[in-house]
C-alpha cells in the first residue's frame, strides 16, 4: 500500500530553520484570504446580523470559529501521513453517504429556502455536500491508483466510477441542489480522464446525459428562469435578474479604489447574500478593482502551486489527489466570481476562503492541508 508513496522521513529541526513545515506558496495567501475574509464578512453581515438576530457580530463571531476549527484542520491534514488518508478511503465515502442520507431525516436536516442541505450539529450546521467533493476526489485518486491499466477498460475503469457518482450526485439532488451535483460530476469527469480513463466514454457520458438535463431544466420553472433572465438581466429586474444587476452596480460603484470598508451600499439589504454567494461583489464596491486584483492574484498563487505540486508528485494516487484538489478548488473559484460578475447564471456557491459558512471553510482548509501534505512528501522523498 505504501509503494507508491514516497518515504517520508521527518527533520523537524532543518523544516522549521527552511521554513518548509507549511508551503510558504499556500500559507501566506490562504491565510491573507481568510483574513480578508473575516474583514469582508462583517462589513457584510453586520447590518443583516443586527436586524436578523439583534447582533451585528452574530456572523462574525460564527466565522471567527469556522477559522479556528479551519485552521486545526489544515495542521492535522498536513501533518497526517498520506498511507492514512489512502487506507480511510472507504470510511470516508461511507460516512459522506450517511450524511447525504441523514439530511433526508426530520428534524436533522435544516430547510432553507426549499432545499433541504443542511445537517443540525449542536448549535451548528454543516452541508454534506461539501464535504461530498473531498470525498469524491479522495476516493477517484484511490480507484485510479488501484486499478493501474485496467483503468482504460469499461467495465472497471470507467462504470464502478459513474455508479458510486450516480450514488453521491442522486442523494445530492434530492435536497434538491442541482448546481452541486453538476459540479461534482465535472469534477470527477475531469478526474477520470486525468487519471487516463478513455476519452470516448466520458464523451457517451455526457451525451447520454444532456437529455436528463434537459428535462430536469425544464420541469423546473425556476431554474428556467435562470437562464432566460442570465440572457438579459435588465429585463428582469424585478425577480431573475435582481442579484446580477446589483452585484454589477457594487462593482461599477467601487471604481479603482473602492468606497472603503463598510462603506459599501448594495449590502444594506440590496444584494442578496452579501456575506456568503456574493462576498465577491462586496469586495468590489469597498475595495475596489485593486481589492478584486489582489483577491484574484492570491487565489492564482494557490491555484499555480497545487498545479506544481501535482505535476512533481510521485505516485498515482498523490498526483491525482493533488491536481482532483486543485481543479475543485479553481472550479469554485471561476464559478462564484463568474457570478458575481454575471458571466454566468446565478449559482448559490460561496468564494472558497473568503464567503461565511462553515461547511465551504473547513473542506476547503481540509484540502489545502492535503496539497502541503503530498507537497512535503515529495520534498522529503
Amino acid at each position: 500500500m505504501q509503494s507508491y508513496l514516497p518515504v517520508y522521513k521527518a527533520q523537524p529541526d532543518r523544516e522549521w530553520r527552511d521554513g518548509r513545515v507549511y508551503d510558504i506558496w499556500l500559507t501566506l495567501p490562504v491565510f491573507f484570504l481568510v483574513g480578508i475574509g473575516i474583514v469582508m464578512v462583517y462589513s457584510a453581515s453586520s447590518a443583516l446580523a443586527l436586524q436578523k438576530f439583534g447582533s451585528e457580530y452574530y456572523f462574525l463571531k460564527r466565522q471567527m470559529v469556522y477559522t479556528v476549527g479551519g485552521g486545526l484542520l489544515l495542521i492535522c491534514c498536513r501533518h497526517v501521513p498520506l498511507r492514512i488518508v489512502y487506507a480511510g478511503v472507504y470510511a470516508l465515502l461511507f460516512g459522506t453517504v450517511l450524511m447525504l442520507l441523514a439530511v433526508q431525516i426530520p428534524g436533522l436536516g435544516i430547510t432553507a429556502g426549499g432545499a433541504t442541505r443542511w445537517l443540525r450539529l449542536g448549535v451548528f450546521s454543516f452541508q454534506p455536500s461539501e464535504l461530498a467533493r473531498l470525498a469524491m476526489i479522495v476516493y477517484i485518486a484511490y480507484s485510479i491508483e488501484k486499478k493501474g491499466d485496467l483503468v482504460k477498460t469499461f467495465s472497471i475503469g470507467f462504470i464502478p466510477h459513474v455508479i458510486v457518482l450516480g450514488l453521491v450526485a442522486g442523494l445530492i439532488m434530492l435536497q434538491p441542489d442541482f448546481g452541486s451535483a453538476a459540479i461534482l460530476c465535472v469534477i470527477v469527469w475531469a478526474m477520470l480522464y486525468m487519471g487516463g480513463v478513455r476519452l470516448r466514454y466520458l464523451a457517451s457520458s455526457i451525451l447520454l446525459m444532456l437529455p436528463a438535463a434537459y428535462m430536469l431544466l425544464v420541469n423546473s420553472p425556476y431554474r428556467l428562469r435562470r437562464l432566460v433572465a442570465f440572457s438579459n438581466p435588465w429585463q428582469y429586474a424585478t425577480d431573475e435578474g435582481y442579484q446580477a444587476i446589483h452585484s454589477l452596480m457594487a462593482f461599477g460603484t467601487g471604481g479603482i479604489w473602492g468606497v472603503g470598508v463598510g462603506g459599501g451600499y448594495q449590502k444594506l439589504f440590496y444584494l442578496p447574500e452579501p456575506h456568503t454567494d456574493f462576498i465577491f461583489s462586496v469586495i468590489g464596491e469597498e475595495l475596489g478593482l485593486v481589492g478584486v486584483l489582489t483577491v484574484i492574484a492570491c487565489y492564482g498563487i494557490i491555484i499555480w502551486r497545487g498545479i506544481r505540486i501535482a505535476r512533481s508528485a510521485t505516485g498515482t494516487f498523490a498526483t491525482l489527489l493533488a491536481a482532483g484538489l486543485t481543479f475543485a478548488f479553481g472550479l469554485q473559484v471561476c464559478i462564484n466570481m463568474g457570478v458575481a460578475l454575471a458571466l454566468l447564471p446565478t449559482k448559490g456557491l460561496t468564494l472558497p476562503l473568503l464567503s461565511y459558512g462553515g461547511s465551504s471553510l473547513l473542506v476547503n482548509m481540509a484540502g489545502i492541508g492535503l496539497l502541503m501534505n503530498i507537497g512535503a512528501a515529495e520534498r522529503h522523498g
